[in-house]
Protein backbone atom coordinates (compact mmCIF):
# COMPACT_ATOMS: atom_id res chain seq x y z
CA UNK A 1 0.00 0.00 0.00
CA UNK A 2 1.51 3.53 -0.86
CA UNK A 3 2.29 6.34 1.57
CA UNK A 4 -0.36 8.52 -0.02
CA UNK A 5 -3.18 5.75 0.98
CA UNK A 6 -1.68 5.09 4.24
CA UNK A 7 -1.96 8.94 4.78
CA UNK A 8 -5.31 10.00 2.81
CA UNK A 9 -7.03 12.02 5.27
CA UNK A 10 -10.79 10.86 6.91
CA UNK A 11 -13.67 11.80 4.42
CA UNK A 12 -16.79 14.23 5.32
CA UNK A 13 -19.36 12.87 6.22
CA UNK A 14 -22.36 14.05 8.74
CA UNK A 15 -23.69 11.75 11.51
CA UNK A 16 -26.83 11.48 9.69
CA UNK A 17 -26.01 10.36 6.33
CA UNK A 18 -23.19 8.20 8.21
CA UNK A 19 -26.35 6.52 10.22
CA UNK A 20 -28.03 5.65 6.79
CA UNK A 21 -25.40 4.07 5.24
CA UNK A 22 -24.64 2.11 8.03
CA UNK A 23 -28.50 1.22 8.38
CA UNK A 24 -28.68 0.24 4.64
CA UNK A 25 -25.57 -2.16 5.21
CA UNK A 26 -27.32 -3.66 8.64
CA UNK A 27 -30.26 -4.58 6.42
CA UNK A 28 -28.33 -7.15 4.48
CA UNK A 29 -27.58 -9.07 7.29
CA UNK A 30 -30.06 -8.34 10.18
CA UNK A 31 -33.34 -9.45 11.28
CA UNK A 32 -36.16 -6.39 10.61
CA UNK A 33 -36.43 -6.13 14.57
CA UNK A 34 -32.54 -5.65 14.69
CA UNK A 35 -32.36 -2.88 11.92
CA UNK A 36 -35.40 -1.32 13.71
CA UNK A 37 -33.54 -1.44 16.96
CA UNK A 38 -30.26 0.27 15.13
CA UNK A 39 -32.25 3.54 13.47
CA UNK A 40 -34.53 3.96 16.96
CA UNK A 41 -30.93 3.93 19.41
CA UNK A 42 -29.12 6.00 16.49
CA UNK A 43 -31.58 8.41 16.02
CA UNK A 44 -31.32 10.46 19.13
CA UNK A 45 -27.39 10.04 18.69
CA UNK A 46 -28.13 11.99 15.33
CA UNK A 47 -30.48 15.00 16.90
CA UNK A 48 -28.01 15.08 19.52
CA UNK A 49 -25.23 16.11 17.00
CA UNK A 50 -27.24 18.42 14.94
CA UNK A 51 -27.72 20.59 18.47
CA UNK A 52 -24.00 20.49 18.77
CA UNK A 53 -22.58 23.34 16.60
CA UNK A 54 -19.02 21.49 17.29
CA UNK A 55 -20.12 18.89 15.22
CA UNK A 56 -20.62 19.33 11.40
CA UNK A 57 -19.24 15.83 10.19
CA UNK A 58 -17.92 12.33 11.83
CA UNK A 59 -14.73 13.58 11.57
CA UNK A 60 -15.29 15.84 14.69
CA UNK A 61 -16.23 12.89 17.17
CA UNK A 62 -13.25 12.55 19.81
CA UNK A 63 -13.27 11.10 22.78
CA UNK A 64 -14.63 14.35 24.92
CA UNK A 65 -17.53 14.43 22.64
CA UNK A 66 -18.49 10.54 23.40
CA UNK A 67 -18.30 11.36 26.78
CA UNK A 68 -20.39 14.48 26.75
CA UNK A 69 -22.96 12.51 24.67
CA UNK A 70 -23.04 9.29 27.65
CA UNK A 71 -23.56 11.74 29.91
CA UNK A 72 -26.38 13.35 27.89
CA UNK A 73 -27.49 10.11 28.18
CA UNK A 74 -27.67 9.60 31.65
CA UNK A 75 -28.95 13.32 32.33
CA UNK A 76 -31.90 12.74 30.28
CA UNK A 77 -33.75 10.08 32.73
CA UNK A 78 -32.30 6.85 30.20
CA UNK A 79 -32.95 3.66 32.46
CA UNK A 80 -29.02 2.32 32.07
CA UNK A 81 -29.78 -0.53 29.69
CA UNK A 82 -30.69 2.10 27.60
CA UNK A 83 -27.99 3.69 27.90
CA UNK A 84 -25.76 0.63 26.98
CA UNK A 85 -27.45 -0.43 23.94
CA UNK A 86 -27.80 3.23 22.57
CA UNK A 87 -23.89 3.06 23.15
CA UNK A 88 -23.36 -0.22 21.86
CA UNK A 89 -25.13 0.67 18.66
CA UNK A 90 -23.40 4.03 18.41
CA UNK A 91 -19.45 1.77 18.71
CA UNK A 92 -20.88 -0.29 16.05
CA UNK A 93 -21.43 3.10 13.93
CA UNK A 94 -18.07 4.55 14.56
CA UNK A 95 -16.50 0.56 13.93
CA UNK A 96 -18.18 0.62 10.76
CA UNK A 97 -17.16 4.72 9.79
CA UNK A 98 -13.39 3.25 10.31
CA UNK A 99 -13.58 0.93 7.52
CA UNK A 100 -14.96 3.92 5.38
CA UNK A 101 -12.01 5.88 6.52
CA UNK A 102 -14.45 8.41 7.93
CA UNK A 103 -12.67 8.51 11.37
CA UNK A 104 -9.63 7.60 13.01
CA UNK A 105 -9.20 4.21 13.50
CA UNK A 106 -8.92 4.38 17.45
CA UNK A 107 -12.13 6.20 17.73
CA UNK A 108 -14.06 2.83 18.89
CA UNK A 109 -11.69 2.55 21.69
CA UNK A 110 -13.01 6.14 22.62
CA UNK A 111 -16.80 4.40 22.95
CA UNK A 112 -16.99 2.73 26.49
CA UNK A 113 -19.77 0.66 26.99
CA UNK A 114 -21.46 1.08 30.15
CA UNK A 115 -21.04 -1.77 32.93
CA UNK A 116 -24.35 -2.74 34.49
CA UNK A 117 -25.55 -5.08 37.63
CA UNK A 118 -27.61 -8.16 36.54
CA UNK A 119 -30.84 -6.22 37.90
CA UNK A 120 -29.90 -2.85 35.54
CA UNK A 121 -29.47 -5.44 32.59
CA UNK A 122 -32.62 -6.99 32.95
CA UNK A 123 -36.92 -6.21 32.34
CA UNK A 124 -38.73 -7.09 34.51
CA UNK A 125 -42.20 -6.41 32.88
CA UNK A 126 -43.84 -10.48 31.86
CA UNK A 127 -47.19 -11.26 31.97
CA UNK A 128 -47.88 -13.42 35.02
CA UNK A 129 -49.31 -17.16 34.88
CA UNK A 130 -52.21 -16.66 37.02
CA UNK A 131 -53.24 -13.52 33.94
CA UNK A 132 -52.20 -16.01 31.57
CA UNK A 133 -54.25 -18.58 32.67
CA UNK A 134 -57.36 -16.47 33.02
CA UNK A 135 -57.17 -14.79 29.78
CA UNK A 136 -56.79 -18.18 27.76
CA UNK A 137 -59.26 -19.81 29.79
CA UNK A 138 -61.62 -16.94 28.59
CA UNK A 139 -60.77 -16.95 24.55
CA UNK A 140 -61.14 -20.48 24.88
CA UNK A 141 -64.35 -20.28 26.45
CA UNK A 142 -65.32 -17.30 24.22
CA UNK A 143 -67.69 -17.40 21.48
CA UNK A 144 -66.93 -13.98 20.14
CA UNK A 145 -63.28 -14.42 20.69
CA UNK A 146 -62.38 -17.94 20.05
CA UNK A 147 -59.54 -18.02 17.10
CA UNK A 148 -58.99 -14.52 16.75
CA UNK A 149 -55.65 -13.86 15.87
CA UNK A 150 -55.46 -12.35 19.54
CA UNK A 151 -56.36 -15.43 20.71
CA UNK A 152 -53.99 -17.88 18.53
CA UNK A 153 -51.03 -15.65 19.16
CA UNK A 154 -50.90 -15.35 23.18
CA UNK A 155 -51.61 -19.20 22.77
CA UNK A 156 -48.44 -19.56 20.91
CA UNK A 157 -46.62 -16.70 22.50
CA UNK A 158 -47.14 -18.30 26.09
CA UNK A 159 -46.69 -22.09 24.90
CA UNK A 160 -43.73 -21.95 22.86
CA UNK A 161 -42.08 -18.96 24.23
CA UNK A 162 -41.24 -17.67 20.59
CA UNK A 163 -39.71 -14.38 19.68
CA UNK A 164 -42.23 -11.77 17.53
CA UNK A 165 -39.41 -12.18 14.40
CA UNK A 166 -40.64 -16.55 14.80
CA UNK A 167 -44.06 -15.92 14.88
CA UNK A 168 -44.00 -13.34 11.71
CA UNK A 169 -41.49 -15.50 9.51
CA UNK A 170 -44.24 -18.64 10.22
CA UNK A 171 -45.72 -19.59 6.29
CA UNK A 172 -49.14 -22.28 6.64
CA UNK A 173 -46.85 -25.09 5.26
CA UNK A 174 -45.27 -24.26 8.98
CA UNK A 175 -48.15 -25.70 11.09
CA UNK A 176 -48.83 -29.46 10.46
CA UNK A 177 -52.20 -30.41 11.94
CA UNK A 178 -51.55 -33.91 12.20
CA UNK A 179 -48.73 -33.86 13.96
CA UNK A 180 -49.61 -30.71 15.79
CA UNK A 181 -46.20 -29.47 15.46
CA UNK A 182 -44.74 -26.04 14.04
CA UNK A 183 -41.82 -25.64 11.95
CA UNK A 184 -39.11 -22.61 12.08
CA UNK A 185 -37.79 -21.76 9.01
CA UNK A 186 -35.00 -18.85 8.43
CA UNK A 187 -36.40 -17.78 4.92
CA UNK A 188 -34.99 -14.13 3.86
CA UNK A 189 -36.29 -11.78 3.99
CA UNK A 190 -38.42 -13.36 6.36
CA UNK A 191 -35.51 -13.80 9.13
CA UNK A 192 -34.86 -16.06 12.54
CA UNK A 193 -32.67 -14.45 14.76
CA UNK A 194 -29.82 -16.45 14.78
CA UNK A 195 -30.44 -17.59 11.01
CA UNK A 196 -30.46 -21.25 10.61
CA UNK A 197 -28.73 -21.76 14.06
CA UNK A 198 -32.92 -20.86 14.86
CA UNK A 199 -34.90 -23.56 12.72
CA UNK A 200 -36.48 -26.19 14.99
CA UNK A 201 -39.56 -27.76 15.26
CA UNK A 202 -41.91 -27.13 18.38
CA UNK A 203 -44.77 -29.51 19.50
CA UNK A 204 -48.26 -27.79 20.69
CA UNK A 205 -50.97 -29.25 22.60
CA UNK A 206 -54.38 -30.05 21.29
CA UNK A 207 -56.36 -26.92 22.58
CA UNK A 208 -53.72 -24.82 20.60
CA UNK A 209 -53.90 -26.94 17.41
CA UNK A 210 -57.68 -26.63 17.41
CA UNK A 211 -57.46 -22.45 18.07
CA UNK A 212 -55.42 -22.52 15.24
CA UNK A 213 -57.40 -24.66 12.95
CA UNK A 214 -60.67 -22.37 13.60
CA UNK A 215 -58.38 -19.50 12.48
CA UNK A 216 -57.28 -20.79 9.86
CA UNK A 217 -60.26 -21.61 8.38
CA UNK A 218 -62.62 -19.10 9.77
CA UNK A 219 -60.29 -15.82 10.35
CA UNK A 220 -57.13 -15.59 8.21
CA UNK A 221 -56.88 -13.78 5.83
CA UNK A 222 -56.65 -15.45 2.41
CA UNK A 223 -53.52 -13.92 1.36
CA UNK A 224 -49.95 -13.92 0.04
CA UNK A 225 -47.17 -11.39 0.61
CA UNK A 226 -44.90 -9.61 -1.74
CA UNK A 227 -42.76 -12.97 -2.19
CA UNK A 228 -46.14 -15.41 -3.03
CA UNK A 229 -45.93 -17.04 0.42
CA UNK A 230 -48.80 -17.45 2.57
CA UNK A 231 -48.09 -16.05 5.91
CA UNK A 232 -49.69 -17.90 8.89
CA UNK A 233 -50.85 -14.88 10.20
CA UNK A 234 -51.90 -12.67 7.85
CA UNK A 235 -53.96 -9.50 7.45
CA UNK A 236 -56.11 -8.17 4.36
CA UNK A 237 -52.61 -6.34 2.73
CA UNK A 238 -50.15 -9.81 3.26
CA UNK A 239 -47.91 -10.83 6.14
CA UNK A 240 -48.08 -8.20 9.09
CA UNK A 241 -45.15 -6.23 10.11
CA UNK A 242 -43.53 -6.71 13.54
CA UNK A 243 -45.51 -3.56 14.81
CA UNK A 244 -49.11 -4.85 14.16
CA UNK A 245 -47.92 -8.25 16.05
CA UNK A 246 -46.96 -6.40 18.68
CA UNK A 247 -50.44 -4.50 18.36
CA UNK A 248 -52.43 -7.77 19.02
CA UNK A 249 -50.00 -9.07 21.78
CA UNK A 250 -50.92 -5.63 23.55
CA UNK A 251 -54.62 -6.31 22.30
CA UNK A 252 -54.77 -10.28 23.84
CA UNK A 253 -53.56 -9.27 26.83
CA UNK A 254 -55.69 -6.33 28.35
CA UNK A 255 -57.49 -7.82 31.46
CA UNK A 256 -60.44 -7.08 30.51
CA UNK A 257 -61.13 -9.08 27.55
CA UNK A 258 -61.60 -11.47 30.56
CA UNK A 259 -62.23 -9.59 33.89
CA UNK A 260 -63.45 -6.32 35.10
CA UNK A 261 -60.79 -3.59 34.60
CA UNK A 262 -58.28 -3.18 37.20
CA UNK A 263 -58.15 0.38 36.60
CA UNK A 264 -61.93 1.38 36.96
CA UNK A 265 -62.59 1.99 33.65
CA UNK A 266 -65.79 0.90 31.07
CA UNK A 267 -64.34 -0.92 28.17
CA UNK A 268 -67.48 -0.35 26.01
CA UNK A 269 -66.08 3.73 26.78
CA UNK A 270 -62.02 2.78 26.89
CA UNK A 271 -59.83 4.68 24.24
CA UNK A 272 -57.06 1.61 25.27
CA UNK A 273 -59.50 -0.72 23.39
CA UNK A 274 -58.95 1.36 19.74
CA UNK A 275 -56.24 -0.63 18.21
CA UNK A 276 -53.93 2.66 17.91
CA UNK A 277 -53.57 2.73 21.89
CA UNK A 278 -53.75 -0.70 23.23
CA UNK A 279 -49.97 -0.36 23.93
CA UNK A 280 -50.92 2.35 26.30
CA UNK A 281 -52.96 0.35 28.60
CA UNK A 282 -51.21 0.16 31.77
CA UNK A 283 -51.75 -3.59 32.18
CA UNK A 284 -51.75 -4.90 28.88
CA UNK A 285 -48.02 -6.39 27.55
CA UNK A 286 -46.17 -6.67 24.45
CA UNK A 287 -45.28 -10.19 23.37
CA UNK A 288 -41.43 -9.81 24.86
CA UNK A 289 -42.95 -10.01 28.34
CA UNK A 290 -45.32 -12.53 26.96
CA UNK A 291 -42.52 -15.05 26.09
CA UNK A 292 -40.51 -13.66 29.86
CA UNK A 293 -43.30 -14.93 31.36
CA UNK A 294 -43.74 -18.06 29.28
CA UNK A 295 -40.16 -18.58 30.01
CA UNK A 296 -40.32 -18.46 33.48
CA UNK A 297 -43.28 -20.63 33.53
CA UNK A 298 -42.07 -23.76 31.73
CA UNK A 299 -39.13 -23.72 34.08
CA UNK A 300 -41.52 -23.59 36.93
CA UNK A 301 -42.75 -26.48 35.27
CA UNK A 302 -40.16 -28.56 35.57
CA UNK A 303 -38.07 -28.10 32.14
CA UNK A 304 -34.74 -27.39 31.91
CA UNK A 305 -32.38 -24.89 30.83
CA UNK A 306 -31.25 -26.52 27.89
CA UNK A 307 -35.04 -28.16 26.75
CA UNK A 308 -36.52 -24.63 27.29
CA UNK A 309 -33.95 -22.69 25.52
CA UNK A 310 -34.03 -25.31 22.33
CA UNK A 311 -37.53 -24.94 22.75
CA UNK A 312 -37.37 -20.41 22.81
CA UNK A 313 -34.19 -20.56 20.73
CA UNK A 314 -31.80 -19.03 23.53
CA UNK A 315 -29.16 -20.01 24.92
CA UNK A 316 -29.42 -21.43 28.39
CA UNK A 317 -27.14 -18.35 30.01
CA UNK A 318 -29.31 -15.79 27.79
CA UNK A 319 -32.09 -17.26 29.24
CA UNK A 320 -30.77 -17.44 33.05
CA UNK A 321 -29.29 -14.11 32.98
CA UNK A 322 -32.36 -12.15 31.23
CA UNK A 323 -35.74 -14.08 31.20
CA UNK A 324 -35.89 -16.03 34.48
CA UNK A 325 -37.91 -14.09 36.67
CA UNK A 326 -38.59 -16.85 39.36
CA UNK A 327 -38.95 -15.47 42.90
CA UNK A 328 -37.54 -17.11 45.92
CA UNK A 329 -40.72 -19.61 46.49
CA UNK A 330 -40.59 -20.37 42.77
CA UNK A 331 -36.80 -21.05 43.38
CA UNK A 332 -37.51 -23.65 46.11
CA UNK A 333 -40.15 -25.26 44.61
CA UNK A 334 -37.86 -26.03 41.55
CA UNK A 335 -35.56 -27.48 44.21
CA UNK A 336 -37.67 -29.17 46.70
CA UNK A 337 -38.40 -32.51 44.56
CA UNK A 338 -34.61 -33.17 45.12
CA UNK A 339 -33.57 -31.69 47.97
CA UNK A 340 -36.52 -32.06 50.51
CA UNK A 341 -35.60 -35.28 52.20
CA UNK A 342 -31.78 -34.72 52.13
CA UNK A 343 -31.10 -36.34 55.81
CA UNK A 344 -27.85 -37.76 56.67
CA UNK A 345 -29.34 -40.35 58.55
CA UNK A 346 -31.10 -41.57 55.69
CA UNK A 347 -28.14 -42.46 53.51
CA UNK A 348 -27.24 -45.65 55.63
CA UNK A 349 -30.29 -46.63 54.91
CA UNK A 350 -29.90 -46.01 50.84
CA UNK A 351 -26.79 -48.38 51.07
CA UNK A 352 -28.34 -51.11 52.70
CA UNK A 353 -30.99 -51.33 49.96
CA UNK A 354 -28.28 -51.23 47.38
CA UNK A 355 -27.21 -54.41 48.56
Amino acid sequence: MSESTTSRPPRDITPAKAVDRFIAKRRNKNTEKTVRSYEQRLRQFVRWCDERDEIETMRDLDGWLIDEYERFLDERGDAPSTVKGKMVSLKELVKYCVQLDVVSTDLPDRVEIPRLSNDEETDDQQLEPEDARRLIEHYRESKRDYGTVQHVLLELLWHVGCRTGCVRSLDLRDWHPEERKITFRHRPPTRLKDGTKHERNVAVPKPIADALKFYIARERPDKRDENGREPLFATRYGRPAESTIQTWGYQATQPCVAVACPHNRQRDRCEYTQKSHASKCPSSRPPHAIRTGSITWQLNRGLSYVRVAQRVAASPETIRRYYDKADLDDELARRRPETEDLDIMTDSEEEDDDE
